[in-house]
């Protein structure tokens, strides 16, 4: 089981659109909560706020992700799928997008957001 080292941010830019990448160590739900409510009214402008997370409490594994009115498969999933594959536990990834006039595709958008998340782990595990 790996884990982040720390908070860090990253910024993917594709076709007008920007995608702001977070990722935050969490115990637990309530800190899972108090996170998200943080980025509530922050990012004025932001078309979509985007989350995946998996942690452990008590023993008990929990993994969830949301899409924000995305495309099926094309956010939130990708990102928790991203943690499940490098093994990657107590850890949110959020990602807020600005809109840049162009649609993506559920092809692109998965490779952005996939592109923001993976930008927030990068040198940033603990294996």
């Amino acid at each position: 089981m790996n884990k982040i080292k720390e908070e860090k941010q990253s910024q993917v830019d594709i076709k007008r659109s920007k995608f702001l990448g977070f990722a935050f160590y969490v115990d637990n739900e309530e800190q899972v909560s108090g996170i998200l409510e943080s980025f509530e009214g922050k990012y004025k402008g932001a078309a979509h706020t985007v989350y995946a997370y998996r942690l452990q409490e008590n023993g008990v594994p929990k993994e969830k992700f949301d899409n924000d009115k995305e495309p099926v498969g094309s956010a939130g999933q990708p990102i928790l799928y991203l943690l499940q594959k490098r093994n990657i536990m107590n850890c949110l990834i959020v990602v807020i997008r600005y809109f840049g006039g162009t649609l993506l595709g559920t092809g692109g958008l998965v490779r952005a957001y996939t592109a923001a998340a993976q930008g927030t782990l990068e040198d940033n595990v603990i294996e």
